[in-house]
């Protein structure tokens, strides 16, 4: 018969063996540590306009996740930011003249990149670079512009009112 002692070792390694499988899992489940990085390749893309675009945000092609944003730096000579992507080995056929957008999950949800894919048989490797981009869309300018037209088209009322009331004057 198994000893206190022993039975009491055997529990305490389990349970250390637990702990560490559920820390390493929480990691690898977040996303928040490069210890578990997919083979694979970078890739990259120049955008305009970011807007909200994070480090980790996802790459996704139909929908589906294919990688993430590793890196984005502003580029010195043209003033543009720079996306470094790293995309999944297993993900590794996307044709060179893709195309890459920034969108928003939802209305007001984090930025993604979503990368179309075209018809070239000749795909993206290691340095390789998405040139057309489609940059953010923020929602701050499009409500601005959307009250600037509508500012315009009150003052386009009132100048044709004006105009065909000074018509009307008797001379």
């Amino acid at each position: 018969m198994l000893s206190q002692r022993t039975i009491e070792t055997v529990v305490g390694c389990f349970l250390l063996i637990a702990i560490a499988a559920f820390i390493i899992l929480a990691f690898k489940v977040s996303g928040l540590t490069s210890f578990f990085k997919a083979d694979g390749y970078s890739i990259t893309a120049d955008f305009d306009d970011i807007g909200q675009l994070k480090i980790r945000a996802p790459v996704k092609m139909g929908g589906v996740s294919i990688g993430e944003v590793s890196q984005i730096i502003l580029d010195p000579k043209t003033y543009r930011a720079e996306v470094t992507l790293r995309i999944n080995a297993v993900d590794a056929n996307i044709p060179d003249d893709s195309s890459a957008s920034i969108l928003t999950a939802g209305l007001l949800g984090d930025n993604y990149i979503a990368i179309t894919p075209m018809y070239s048989q000749t795909y993206l490797k290691q340095g390789s670079q998405i040139t057309e981009t489609h940059s953010a869309m923020i929602l701050e300018k499009l409500i601005g512009q959307f009250l600037f037209k509508i500012g315009n088209m009150g003052n386009e009322q009132s100048n044709q009112s004006n105009q065909s009331n000074e018509e009307a004057k008797p001379q």
